[in-house]
């Protein structure tokens, strides 16, 4: 039996569940989500629900970083990630829209994995942006992740073994790379060296400026679906509703059909870029966050080398290998199209090259 903590923004059928609101501040759902069911019925115990933003999407709750509790923890998934960086579970559901999964475990030093787009059922999960809302995992190690994945998608999900013995790696310090704190820089740039060393065929790419699209085209897609999925809260209960939600779902109701249709031409013209990219490589090594978790808790740090990879639907995981004035730093592999457990296995293989060459945080 394993417990498990739960977002506050996916249904349980035996807690309240408020989206981070008070407009559902006393909300029972009468259901669990699929997330939830499938988890009870191998066993586990979803111990209680975790602190998110509201509705998952700007403003965060007043959980404090277990690190040093005058820096976020990041969020959305705010709770989740300090809840199994403080060891009060072993692992949580998350969920990714922008970078609420990656960003937060980056700043709490876990391991947290965002599937590919639609492979774990959304059923249940209060929506927030339809073409990317992702339940994301959060764990203390690689192999919790796959035991999360063969209960949530299929129980024949195991890690690959018949493989190249080291991978093909692709070292992408995106086009954001001036906003990455220094220490986070001269990090991801020794991993990179040290995976060399390792054996891994490193090679640094630079992707085209239709690539670099993908980023302001998932904020676009982003606030025009969310202000029409939450269009509901808005007109009736605005005063409710934080005056940051309300200004960016202000900004999504302005946005024209056609401004969406074309963020959506621009993020599937950069889809098939990184197919072909990625089949060159076995992953992309890339920064999970700017730097270490920002001081105050106030904002949740930025998302920007975490939205594109959210809008391409590829599975991404951080993994957390270093460190910077007692904060965690970690590193971000993003994989193929549905090769979720092919990522797994290189995580594993990165970590297992890595253990022990940290300092403690």
């Amino acid at each position: 039996v394993i417990p498990i903590g739960s977002k506050d923004v996916i249904d349980t059928a035996d807690m309240p569940t408020s989206y981070g609101s008070t407009i559902y501040a006393q909300h029972q759902p009468i259901a669990d989500s699929y997330c939830v069911a499938a988890l009870k019925q191998a066993g586990a115990i979803i111990l209680g629900k975790t602190a998110t933003a509201e509705f998952a999407h700007t403003q965060p709750p007043l959980t404090r970083n277990p690190h040093n509790p005058e820096h976020t923890p990041g969020g959305s998934s705010s709770g989740s990630a300090a809840a199994v960086a403080d060891g009060m579970v072993p692992a949580a559901l998350a969920t990714q829209t922008g970078g609420s999964t990656i960003r937060p475990a980056a700043y709490c030093g876990i391991v947290g994995f965002k599937p590919t787009f639609g492979l774990i059922n959304t059923a249940g999960v209060k929506p927030v942006a339809q073409s990317l809302d992702t339940v994301g995992l959060m764990a203390r190690s690689v192999d919790d992740i796959a035991l999360l994945m063969r209960v949530l998608v299929h129980s024949d999900l195991c890690l690959p073994t018949r493989l190249a013995a080291v991978p093909r790696v692709a070292f992408f310090k995106t086009p954001y790379w001036e906003k990455i704190q220094k220490s986070s820089q001269q990090h991801l740039e020794h991993m990179a060296r040290h995976l060399e060393i390792c054996g891994a065929q490193v090679t640094e790419i630079v992707l085209s400026d239709s690539f670099d699209a993908s980023y302001p085209a998932q904020r676009l897609v982003m606030n025009y679906e969310a202000a029409r999925s939450l269009l509901y809260e808005s007109v009736t209960s605005p005063q409710l509703m934080s005056n940051a939600l309300n200004a960016q779902l202000s900004i999504g109701r302005n946005y024209s059909l056609a401004d969406y249709q074309a963020a959506l031409n621009q993020i599937s013209a950069a889809r098939a870029e990184l197919a072909n990219t990625l089949e060159q490589y076995d992953f992309i090594l890339t920064p999970a966050a700017p730097g270490i978790a920002p001081k105050g808790i106030n904002a949740s740090g930025e998302s920007i080398v975490n939205r594109n990879w959210t809008a391409l639907g590829v599975p991404c995981i951080t993994l957390p290998t270093g460190s910077a004035e007692g904060m965690p730093i970690g590193i971000q592999l993003v994989g193929k199209h549905h090769q979720d457990m092919l990522l797994l296995h290189w995580a594993r293989w990165v970590m297992s090259n890595w253990s022990g060459k940290t300092n403690p945080i």
